[in-house]
């Protein structure tokens, strides 16, 4: 298999990581009216798609560790486990990141979803694996965290209708953002240690694990949607257009790239998994590029809600930049 060892490559990926992550999401506001539950089906077979893509190109040419069929084969059943673990915990925390966000809006789901994710992924991978400058590290995700906050600021202050802030959504936020900070460490479990896997058969093997995951949990969120929006069925997803059905594949191509490349990047030795984890969260940097930018989401909003986005890009910038030079001031 493929896999960089200097630190210039193993940026590249992780840099790569964080825009499919923070791009993958656009694939959505290309199917108006879709339903998230029946988008969520083809993206799912994107991820699936992506990892088989990625293990037979870049996971089976290279000269380091094993070929991606030789690492799944090799592979016990303890680290097996752990790869699917992984998957499964994430896709509950990917579902309810996006109740959280139907029901509270993105100024609290953001600063409480994916802070509280970053802070207890990059926490528990560092205490798994030290890698890196402490204090780079560490500062750098105060500075992202602050900048996720000043984004929610921002999408507060634009919004004409202000959404309740429910108790509910504030439980479904935390409880996305303990999932979503504890899913990588089981990645690092099962990357570690004798008759472990490879990053491409972990990326496999993950996506498997949220497959297995939303076969009876979208199915659920079908029939009993948690923002209390009308249930969907399957029907309505083969009556989807077609080109919905690709964009919705593409998304999840998309997102598998961006996590292959991360966990590419975090079995790098200079690296480790809390760096390349916490890099990979100024995806949400990229996503309001997306937003600002592209979307023009804010071309009508207030004022006092644009002049949050410049002080959300320096905060990002600071802290992403502290987090990259981490590793080479160990």
């Amino acid at each position: 298999m493929y896999q960089p060892e200097a630190y210039a490559a193993a940026l590249f990926f992780m840099i790569v990581s964080m825009v499919c992550w923070g791009s993958w999401a656009n694939t959505m506001k290309l199917t108006p009216g879709y339903a998230f539950p029946l988008f969520y089906w083809d993206y799912l077979v994107g991820m699936v798609l992506g990892a088989v893509v990625w293990g037979f190109t870049l996971g089976s040419f290279g000269g380091a560790g094993l070929s991606f069929l030789a690492d799944l084969r090799g592979a016990d059943t303890r680290h097996i486990l752990y790869a699917l673990l992984a998957g499964i915990i994430f896709n509950v925390a990917n579902l309810l990141l996006v109740a959280a966000i139907e029901i509270a809006g993105l100024a609290v789901a953001f600063p409480i979803g994916i802070g509280l994710a970053l802070v207890v992924g990059a926490l528990m991978n560092y205490l798994i694996s030290p890698r890196g400058n402490p204090f780079l590290l560490f500062s750098g995700i105060v500075l992202v965290v602050l900048a996720i906050i000043f984004d929610a600021l921002a999408y507060k202050k634009r919004e004409v209708e202000k959404k309740a802030v429910s108790a509910r959504g504030i439980k479904i936020s935390i409880a996305c953002g303990i999932l979503m900070g504890t899913f990588y460490p089981l990645i690092v479990k099962a990357t570690t240690g004798k008759a472990a896997l490879g990053p491409y058969a972990v990326a496999f093997l993950f996506c498997i694990g949220a497959v297995l995951c939303a076969l009876p949990l979208n199915y659920y969120f079908m029939r009993k949607p948690l923002t209390g929006a009308a249930p969907v069925t399957l029907p309505q997803f083969f009556a989807t257009k077609p080109a919905y059905h690709l964009w919705g594949v593409g998304g999840g191509l998309i997102w598998c790239t961006g996590t292959t490349f991360n966990f590419v990047a975090s079995h790098a030795q200079l690296v480790g998994p809390a760096i390349s984890y916490a890099l990979g969260q100024g995806a949400t940097m990229v996503s309001a590029i997306w937003g600002v930018f592209i979307w023009r989401e804010f071309v009508n909003a207030p004022a006092e809600s644009r002049r949050f986005i410049p002080l959300m890009f320096l905060f990002f910038l600071l802290g992403l930049g502290a987090i990259a030079i981490a590793p080479l001031y160990h």
